[in-house]
């Protein structure tokens, strides 16, 4: 039960967005564009990015939700979503994408612990300035999403048919409220 009267049954950040709509509208349009607005990276990694610091952070509603999504986008793939969160394998991604998540899970840490070596081996495995920093943001603005679902004990559903149909519903029609 969440620490605040929010409407019941609804999961995760999305009963606090419907309680605080001039807060949670801006949060949704970022969401937005981090996840699904123009970007280097596919929605694809934006969102396999996001559960992964939602993983770290230990948020299973925002790792769920995420993963999902990232499944949807991967498609054929989607196994390659639960080998990284569950297994803690990311030998089925590019030497870029293994950078960045190396990167993402620095600023999920700790911002300062990104070294000027971790973004030579970023750019030396091909991503650019671009990828960099969308990845910084996601990651940074997921730490938040996280511990603002979690510092208010969100609802947090168990079933993992619950989230494909989240997933689902992202890739296809977005963050707005």
């Amino acid at each position: 039960m969440a620490y605040i009267e929010v409407e019941e049954g609804v999961p995760g950040i999305r009963s606090l967005f419907n309680f605080r709509p001039e807060t949670g509208k801006p949060l949704c349009d970022l969401a937005e564009v981090l996840l699904r607005g123009p970007s280097p990276l596919s929605s694809g990694e934006r969102e396999l990015i996001a559960a992964y610091v939602s993983h770290r952070n230990g948020c299973m509603f925002c790792m769920n939700s995420h993963a999902a999504a990232a499944r949807c986008w991967h498609g054929d793939q989607k196994q390659i979503v639960d080998e990284l969160l569950r297994e803690q394998n990311a030998g089925s991604f590019s030497q870029k994408m293994k950078a960045l998540l190396l990167i993402a899970g620095k600023v999920q840490n700790n911002g300062r612990s990104v070294t000027p070596d971790d973004i030579d081996a970023a750019r030396n495995a091909g991503a650019a300035d671009a990828d960099i920093h969308d990845t910084v943001l996601i990651a940074a603005a997921f730490s938040l999403f996280n511990r603002y679902v979690d510092g208010l004990a969100s609802y947090t559903p168990t079933g993992e048919a619950a989230y494909e149909e989240m997933g689902k519903r992202m890739c296809e029609k977005g963050y707005h409220i």
